[in-house]
């Protein structure tokens, strides 16, 4: 088991930061989402073992966090929201500082540092003084730091923030290929619900220090059988009255694609069927399904609510 939480408790004094949380997640990457405020720092530093928790325990790749706190960290690579590099330092002078804190001879910290430089594209920029990089090469550099000692779990802290379009495209290219080819399990904390869905499989979302969704993305997800999204080719005007005509709701989107909301009374034959009338090729058809920001925002709503999630599978 990949990240095993049992009824995990964190208090400040009188004040409960995490309320008794408890969940199993197995897969390669886990997104960790809620709002400001809600514990996902505090779960970070816990399962770090840098807060001891007030009951309850919680395990990493088979560790416990309270017995073997030192054997986590010591296979943990992680990424900080905020600047953390040392002024006057190079880029692989840097690297291979870090990978000596961890444990790295000084020949195979630099080693290392060459290597995973090159890996997220500062293999020509690496002996610049850190200070002197774009934010985008910054945020490469922190990135390269936590990768420096090969982690069997890496802890990404908001990777994209600040970061222009192709920055983020750069970076969430980089994350994919980590969690696909490197065997390391990725713990990503963003505000952006884009950047998790397209990398995480699993997702665990805190509000109030409490869980409120956790479980396989894909599995959360519900399925609407009566709001269908279509791309066709032919006469699109007439395809698109006739479903009106049969009580459907269309509305036109980009690149001869069509949104179309079925009566109660109607399956999605009708469309196969007028299509075939109308000489109408549908060349893509799905069902919509729920994005991560509708399982987000229902889960918060519930939440705030006082109920129970229905989005949970722990």
């Amino acid at each position: 088991m990949f990240l095993e939480l049992k009824n995990l408790t964190v208090r400040f004094g009188r004040q409960v930061i995490l309320d008794r949380l408890d969940c199993c997640m197995n897969g390669c990457a886990l997104g960790l989402l809620g709002p400001n405020g809600a514990g996902k720092s505090t779960l970070l530093r816990t399962l770090l073992g840098f807060i001891r928790p007030f009951s309850g325990t919680a395990g990493i790749s088979g560790l416990d966090i309270i017995k073997d706190s030192s054997a986590i960290r010591s296979i943990v690579g992680y990424m900080p929201e905020h600047e953390s590099y040392i002024h006057e330092l190079s880029a692989v002078r840097l690297l291979r500082f870090m990978g000596e804190l961890c444990g790295l001879s000084i020949r195979d910290a630099m080693e290392r540092a060459h290597e995973v430089l090159f890996y997220v594209g500062l293999g020509e920029e690496r002996y610049r003084n850190v200070e002197t990089f774009s934010l985008g090469m910054q945020q490469k550099v922190k990135l390269a730091q936590a990768l420096v000692h090969g982690p069997k779990l890496l802890i990404l802290d908001e990777p994209t923030n600040a970061l222009d379009p192709d920055g983020r495209r750069e970076m969430i290219s980089l994350i994919r290929d980590i969690i696909k080819n490197s065997g390391s399990h990725v713990i990503l904390c963003s505000h952006i619900l884009k950047d998790v869905e397209e990398c995480c499989e699993d997702v665990l979302v805190l509000n109030k220090g409490r869980c409120i969704m956790a479980g396989n993305i894909d599995k959360l997800r519900h399925v609407d059988e009566r709001v269908c999204h279509l791309r066709i080719k032919g006469n699109i005007d007439r395809f698109m009255a006739e479903l009106s005509e049969r009580g459907c709701v269309c509305s036109m989107g980009e690149k001869e694609s069509i949104r179309v909301v079925l009566p109660s009374e109607e399956k999605t034959e009708l469309l196969f069927e007028l299509a075939q009338k109308n000489d109408v090729q549908l060349r893509h058809f799905y069902f919509k399904r729920d994005s991560l920001e509708d399982l987000f925002l229902n889960a918060l709503e519930e939440s705030e609510r006082g109920g129970s999630s229905e989005y949970s599978s722990v």
